[in-house]
């Protein structure tokens, strides 16, 4: 039984799945703070589905890109639980839980997390006969340089992730936006990508940003500009 996690955007999800089918999930859009919805949205889909800590074998996360609060109030629950009950768990990342909502429809799938600046955090994936394949790594791109990219694309392409809106306003409307059902990554899609996923120890699960964040790009300004 694998719990599937993940708080690294304006959404919050969770899920189980037994191996053959997604046995229970919830999710939520709310933009409540992750922090006072995570861990009771977790407790209570357990309790409906009658499971307890002891009946998983293994708890899945998304550890980025992503909100860099979000992603570490998911990965300190995850440990807090991995750590108590001596799961395994296995990291997966946010871009790819979201292309694992398209799996029975054939297309790129281009994932888009909303980075601000002008870019988003970036990943393609070919959906073809019930198989998600990786076409590129996670990356932190400018709108402009990913719309220049997927012109150059052929066939059916679909945006999703919270930051699809911005990336199909800024592409050529050819191409198509993800319906909300689908839109932002959920449990069951970490419960999904975590199936071939390498399992690790809970002390080495890290989020994984892919840039600075705010503060730190500040601080390294004002240090290059001679200021600090």
């Amino acid at each position: 039984m694998v719990l599937g996690i993940d708080s690294s955007a304006i959404t919050a999800g969770c899920a189980l799945y037994d191996g053959r089918k997604i046995v229970a999930e919830q999710f939520l859009n709310t933009r409540h703070t992750h922090s006072e919805t995570l861990l009771p949205m977790i407790e209570n889909m357990l309790k409906n589905a009658e499971v307890t800590l002891s009946d998983i074998t293994r708890i899945a996360v998304t550890n980025g890109p992503g909100s860099f609060t979000g992603l570490r109030i998911s990965i300190s629950c995850v440990k807090g639980m991995a750590f108590g009950a001596k799961i395994p768990v296995c990291a997966v990342s946010s871009l790819e839980a979201i292309a694992y909502n398209f799996i029975g429809l054939d297309g790129i799938i281009c994932a888009c997390m909303d980075a601000r600046l002008s870019q988003v955090y970036n990943a393609l994936f070919r959906s073809e006969n019930g198989v998600i394949t990786r076409l590129c790594d996670d990356r932190a791109i400018k709108l402009s340089e990913l719309s220049d990219e997927l012109s150059k694309i052929n066939g059916r392409l679909i945006f999703a992730g919270d930051g699809a809106e911005l990336a199909y306003d800024f592409t050529e409307r050819k191409y198509e936006l993800a319906p909300l059902v689908l839109r932002y990554q959920r449990g069951s899609g970490v419960c999904l990508a975590a199936e071939n996923k390498p399992e690790i120890d809970p002390a080495a699960l890290m989020p994984s940003y892919l840039r600075l964040s705010q503060a730190e790009r500040e601080k390294l300004n004002k240090l290059q500009e001679g200021n600090v």
